[in-house]
């Protein structure tokens, strides 16, 4: 049956209905955006803040000393981000995804999982850097965290530290994931964003330490994310590259994905040594299977991880909006959607303005 999508004029009308705290948002089911596209997948960004400079990322000549960080008041509060959950869940979505900045910055994360995992056939999985992940594993498990992915871009010493921009050494992020595995967050997926001439040289060394470790290591091809990382073309080194250079060395055979959807192609070690996989967002563009919606710290919704705006739900949450009319707004919004800018990448989309990642979350 056809989800019926409300005008946003009519939005008003349904904030009469008062929500009530603690319970879920009546079923309204599936939504498809215009090219026949589920929603299933909600990305939060729970800080736009990081400990790390990443320089594909949030490089420090834009973003430290008077870059504009948001305000504790922006914020989305842990109970705002639950009742939105609980509407976007009615809508059909299963997973969701906690990331920042750091979420790890956020102070109770673990509140906040702890709320979420509450809701039904809900996934709950974070995306961080692991600098903090040592001293935290253990109580997002008790909270309810299914999984995590860690982010670590060389193995390296002085290459990592060159990376992050902060000096931060690798083993700090190798005692992460090893904390991460103990307290049972795993399989841990580890993604490396590879920029050529900076670290593609570690793509084999990874590949040797995270064999047969049960942990899924996956390349990310550098993309053209914000307006500060100086991204170029010459720099993306294509995922056909990387997969031949490990195939060179561990002969590869591909594989099915887990769920219609999954942005990484994934491949298997012929001697079964596990699995890794690739993330080719500019040279095979995934957009037509995509069913990411993101969240932003401050409660912006964005159809698109390369969006230039968002719409405004904290504003619905603050002024009365009822479960219903956030459920129109977001099937509104959601039923419009006809973003494929991976599809449609060229010279005349090279000066778009996009969102920075460490606002809208990866």
């Amino acid at each position: 049956m056809n989800q019926r999508v409300i005008p946003l004029a009519d939005v008003r009308q349904l904030q009469q209905v008062p929500a009530i705290p603690g319970t879920l948002a009546p079923p309204v089911g599936l939504l498809q955006d215009s090219r026949g596209r589920a929603l299933r997948d909600l990305r939060i960004s729970v800080t736009d803040r990081c400990n790390f400079r990443c320089v594909y990322c949030m490089p420090k000549e834009v973003f430290d000393e008077h870059y504009p960080f948001l305000g504790r008041d922006a914020l989305l509060s842990f109970e705002e981000i639950t009742r939105l959950a609980q509407v976007f869940a009615a809508h059909g979505v299963r997973k969701i995804r906690l990331t920042g900045g750091e979420p790890l910055l956020r102070r109770h994360l673990d509140q906040l999982i702890r709320q979420l995992a509450a809701l039904p056939e809900m996934e709950i999985t974070l995306t961080t850097n692991g600098v903090l992940l040592a001293k935290r594993a253990a109580e997002l498990k008790a909270a309810g965290l299914h999984r995590v992915t860690v982010s670590l871009d060389a193995l390296d010493d002085q290459i990592f530290r060159a990376m992050n921009d902060v000096d931060v050494p690798v083993a700090t992020v190798l005692a992460g994931i090893d904390a991460a595995a103990a307290a049972g967050l795993g399989p841990i997926k580890i993604n490396m964003v590879v920029k050529r001439g900076y670290n593609d040289q570690e793509i084999l060394p990874m590949v040797r330490h995270f064999r047969g470790s049960g942990h899924i290591l996956r390349f990310i091809e550098f993309m053209d994310v914000g307006a500060s990382n100086g991204w170029k073309m010459d720099e993306v080194l294509p995922s056909a590259e990387v997969i031949q250079r490990i195939h060179a060395e561990f002969p590869l055979e591909p594989i099915d994905p887990n769920y219609p959807g999954e942005v990484a192609e994934r491949w298997r070690f012929a001697d079964g040594g596990g699995e890794i996989g690739v993330i080719s967002s500019v040279t095979q563009a995934f957009c037509g299977g995509c069913t990411r919606a993101r969240l932003s710290t401050e409660g912006r919704l964005y159809t698109c991880l390369f969006a230039h705006s968002g719409h405004d739900l904290r504003s619905l949450l603050r002024t009365g909006a009822s479960d219903a009319a956030l459920a129109a707004v977001i099937g509104e919004i959601w039923g419009a959607r006809g973003d494929r800018y991976s599809e449609i990448r060229s010279e005349a989309t090279a000066n778009r303005p996009k969102i920075e990642m460490s606002y809208i979350g990866g």
